[in-house]
């Protein structure tokens, strides 16, 4: 079961990580470094979601095998930074409660800082995609998806999100770097950063993907950084198996405030959690002053 709907956004902001220094098999300049390092501590931010709409009955098999599935993950990546899980593909279970899956951590990150966005992303999921038979979430530095059909190994370069910022304009060089940039990350194997100029950027595939398979959804990631987000200064695109991302030092995160249909959701959920929240502080207020005068 595909995902289909992205039913709700909800950001959630769980305790910061240490520092510590990347393990990369590349060389970065100090701007890089900073991004790094200013986005280990958020790698919990919430970029993008999808939920299936065909849900399943509380204490059914398929929410045993899928509480299975999250426990194993979490296990997992105190150890590995990527895995795949077939849980109740056997004759003895029922075809309805078979759960297909995997996880994956930026490149760059430690391990213990992997297994920390993990369990973010599985606390978060289920809140996100309430029993949902499919649920997929990409948070700045992990990624947990779940089916109930097998999509393991299926080749899928699918837009999942994009967000672009601010134009360019007639800046010459600044578009020379970031071509650059783009035709060193489309060669990418698994994860690779790259930067030319005051132009950066970093690009991943999912950990089972060919070089061959991986290169050419990298070259349909960075095909439609340039044919949708034009000349931005800064973009990302998600597909359904990799990922590009661009920026000119000093404009990440200045994006453009009606680049994503997705940001306009995330605020009004926020906006009615934060309501909620606060009715649920009066009543338990107003609980203890008509306690107290009683």
């Amino acid at each position: 079961m595909t995902p289909t709907k992205l039913d709700l956004i909800i950001g959630i902001k769980d305790p910061q990580p240490q520092r510590q220094t990347p393990l990369l098999g590349v060389q970065m300049n100090d701007a890089m470094e900073f991004y790094f390092n200013d986005h280990l501590v958020k790698a919990n931010i919430f970029i993008y979601a999808g939920c299936s709409q065909e849900k399943y009955a509380p204490n059914s098999p398929f929410e045993g095998n899928l509480n299975s599935f999250l426990a194993s993950v979490v296990s997992s990546s105190s150890q590995e930074s990527y895995n795949t899980y077939a849980i109740g593909n056997g004759s003895s279970t029922p075809p309805e409660a078979t759960i297909y899956g995997l996880y994956q951590c930026r490149g760059d990150l430690q391990t213990a800082d992997c297994s920390r966005c993990i369990e973010s992303a599985v606390n978060q999921i289920g809140l996100i995609c309430p029993y949902s038979y499919g649920a997929s979430l990409q948070l700045e530095a992990c990624y947990l998806r779940y089916e109930h059909a097998d999509f393991l190994g299926t080749p899928d370069t699918s837009l999942k999100f994009k967000k672009c910022s601010k134009s360019v304009n007639n800046d010459v060089e600044f578009f020379r770097r970031r071509d650059d940039v783009l035709a060193d990350l489309q060669a990418a194997i698994g994860f690779k950063v790259s930067s030319s100029g005051l132009v950066e950027g970093f690009a991943q595939c999912l950990g089972d993907l060919s070089p061959s398979d991986c290169s050419s959804c990298l070259g349909e990631a960075v095909g439609k950084l340039k044919s949708l987000c034009g000349s931005a200064a800064a973009a990302d695109v998600f597909l359904g198996q990799c990922y590009a991302r661009y920026w000119a030092s000093g404009y990440y995160g200045e994006f453009s405030p009606d680049s994503s249909h997705e940001d306009d959701i995330g605020k009004t959920v926020a906006i009615i959690v934060g309501v909620l929240a606060g009715l649920a502080v009066l009543i338990v207020l107003l609980s203890f002053c008509r306690k107290a005068m009683e």
